[in-house]
């Protein structure tokens, strides 16, 4: 298998240098896409010097209108172009630990469509969060996975492996969520396609430098998304019992 990891991009310069490092070490063969929302702090000028210094990455600083779901879609549709059999993707602030890739990838081998870093199967977990964001992170995983009926505990976990062909017939592109909801709408498609998904436990820690892009504006908006699939997804349901 071909292995690309997708890392997207703003405002890491603290982790960039040592993040693209840790992933040539741990995953040697493997292929480095970072998605570069011009950052203001150089992460981007910090990427194409370890593109020198490393090789087999390619670092792409994007213009046009920022976002989580909006990189990832460009990083994605490259990754498609390029022909890679398995994408990864993960955050770049070290929440998500390069040493979980390997057995991510030989879980993919082994017949998995998708493979979810998960904090909510046995022996997953996180670090150093707050009792607050640990009830609020659980619950709304929780009412997710409920209201869409994805069979996933962990829905807007961002730490993956998809096998691509798998994830290219979901056509990411044409999603239109941002912030963490893209991954909740990701993981909607895919259960409906009737990929194999399987969640592997990590231990979630939170960044060490740097500052979250997380806001109560992403949780709402993820909020108000999740509850407008489900509705949406019900409403089909009956119609189909209804036609019977």
């Amino acid at each position: 298998m071909r292995p690309v990891v997708v890392l997207p991009t703003f405002n890491e310069r603290e982790n960039i240098v040592a993040m693209l490092q840790a992933l040539r070490s741990t995953v040697p063969t493997a292929h480095i896409i970072v998605v570069d929302d011009l950052s203001p702090d150089g992460t981007g000028d910090l990427a194409d010097e370890q593109s020198t210094a490393l090789g087999n990455i390619t670092v792409i600083h994007r213009d046009g209108k920022p976002g989580l779901g909006a990189a990832y879609r460009h990083g994605f549709e490259r990754a498609f172009a390029e022909g890679f059999d398995v994408v990864v993707s993960m955050d770049c602030d070290f929440s998500h630990d390069p040493a979980v890739i390997p057995t991510m990838l030989s879980l993919v081998e082994g017949g998995a469509d998708v493979v979810i870093g998960s904090r909510y199967v046995e022996g997953g977990g996180t670090q150093d969060w707050p009792l607050r964001r640990r009830l609020l992170s659980r619950w709304g995983n929780r009412y997710t996975g409920m209201l869409l009926g994805t069979g996933v505990r962990d829905c807007t976990a961002g730490f993956r492996a998809y096998r691509a062909s798998v994830l290219q017939g979901i056509s990411p592109s044409s999603t239109s969520a941002e912030g963490y909801a893209f991954l909740t709408e990701l993981t909607r498609r895919l259960a409906r396609s009737g990929a194999r998904l399987v969640e592997t436990p990590i231990l979630f820690k939170d960044r060490e430098k740097g500052t979250s892009k997380m806001s109560g504006r992403i949780i709402v908006e993820s909020m108000l998304l999740v509850t407008g699939w489900g509705v949406v997804d019900r409403w089909r349901a009956v119609r189909r019992k209804l036609r019977r």
